[in-house]
């Protein structure tokens, strides 16, 4: 097995694209670490660097310490699996997984017991006198697998292998490709931007955007402590959800976040307060994703915000309930860490500075608000997705009081940074 890094790596393409952005990160022997991000952000490009199938513009690719950034292809020892599977059409399952044993000269007694040993452990010992075209999706799966591993490589990249196969089958081919790395010990690089493989798969995962490095962590990590916007919009199902939000501080008091026509208070001792009052007028991104809600009765105390069904996504076991709040969104350009439009971010006002009292929205003066361009409507503002029980949940039309769980608040500042609030015990 073999340790895989690499080291300010940096690839830009002759137009002038930036696929990856001075990477760094490794892969410990016998992990399996998914890189993971949306269509573009560079995965493919990193796998493909490493596996010396592209040169780096700048950077360095190490394997067990040793720096491998010009050894050829056939001299690294890599096996890569791709999107398309390519498998030789005219040859066996047998020999399609022998191919690589037979291009090295391997002993023919020792390339069937390998063979024969590998159909075992993928399940397709059955298989082994069929044609690829008479193979499942799945199947074919199974033998590009084993056709990658049968020569024992140091390590084991995968390039988004599941993505041509539907959703129960890609289910189950996850599990058994992540068994199989552990139990061969093979330290393994998979490619997705499938955060369901990611979550599932990794013992770490790398979150990429634009070629950079957003965070690494295990999955526990990058999901429940995310340290960019961008990572806490990418991950969950549903989507997170975010909300303009602006600070205001009343010392010995409390301290509010502004959500345009509801606030979230903190009281003066809750030792998150303290944190969040340094940001005193400030504007920033609230996250809260959807099970950090709760229902509860009108009248409770501890309802924190109200809003008003706009619609139910009904998922037996549970419901996924939108509502309108009054808040209004983060923008998609400011979620993914773009500049954001300074001239709607400009309406969002603090109290220092004189209201339109047409349009003031709460006793704070923050302006989370949209003025529409004429003939323009500006619609469904602070939409939330709320996880609630598939048992008789709310219709369209009725108003729900919600409790939050403060200890789920996420914070993010203008520049998409995570703001970080001790917890309240």
């Amino acid at each position: 097995m073999v340790t895989v890094a690499t080291e300010e790596l940096t690839k830009v393409y002759d137009t002038g694209t930036v696929a990856v952005d001075r990477l760094t990160f490794d892969v410990a022997d016998g992990e399996f670490v998914v890189l993971l991000g949306p269509t573009g952000c560079g995965k493919s490009t990193v796998l493909r660097v490493i596996a010396g199938l592209e040169r780096a513009t700048s950077g360095h690719i190490r394997l067990d310490g040793q720096i491998v950034d010009r050894l050829p292809v056939k001299d690294r020892g890599l096996a890569m699996v791709f999107q398309d599977l390519a498998l030789y059409p005219h040859l066996s399952v047998a020999d399609n997984i022998a191919f690589p044993l037979r291009m090295a000269h391997v002993d023919d007694a020792r390339i069937t017991v390998r063979v024969a040993e590998l159909a075992e452990h993928l399940g397709i010992s059955e298989l082994l006198d069929k044609l690829p075209a008479h193979l499942s999706g799945g199947q074919r799966q199974r033998v590009a697998t084993a056709r990658a591993i049968v020569r024992e490589p140091r390590a084991f990249l995968l390039d988004e292998p599941l993505s041509n196969l539907d959703s129960g089958l890609r289910a189950e081919l996850r599990m058994e490709i992540a068994e199989l790395a552990r139990r061969l010990r093979i330290t393994t690089l998979y490619v997705t931007h499938d955060q369901s493989e990611a979550m599932t798969m990794a013992d770490r995962v790398a979150v990429l955007r634009r070629g950079v490095l957003q965070q690494i962590g295990t999955p526990e990590e990058v999901y429940g402590n995310p340290a960019t916007l961008f990572v806490a919009a990418f991950l969950g199902t549903p989507r997170t959800n975010l909300l303009q939000g602006a600070v205001y501080a009343e010392p010995g008091h409390r301290v509010v976040l502004d959500l345009g026509a509801q606030v979230l208070a903190l009281g003066w001792s809750d030792p998150r307060a303290s944190a969040l009052a340094h940001h005193h007028t400030e504007r920033l991104t609230v996250a809260l994703r959807a099970d950090a809600f709760t229902a509860v009765p009108a009248e409770s105390p501890a309802a924190l915000l109200r809003g008003v069904v706009r619609s139910v996504e009904h998922l037996g076991h549970e419901a996924l309930v939108h509502l309108d709040t009054g808040s209004v969104p983060t923008a998609p350009e400011q979620s993914r860490l773009e500049v954001p439009d300074v001239t709607t971010l400009a309406r969002m006002r603090p109290s220092h500075q004189p209201p339109h009292p047409e349009t003031r929205r709460t006793e704070y003066g923050f302006y989370p608000t949209y003025d529409p361009e004429p003939g323009h409507e500006v619609s469904h503002l602070g939409d939330l997705v709320v996880r609630m029980s598939g048992e008789d949940p709310p219709r369209r039309g009725d108003t729900v009081s919600l409790a939050v769980d403060l200890d789920r608040l996420m914070l993010f500042d203008r520049s998409g940074d995570r703001i970080m609030l001790a917890p309240s015990s």
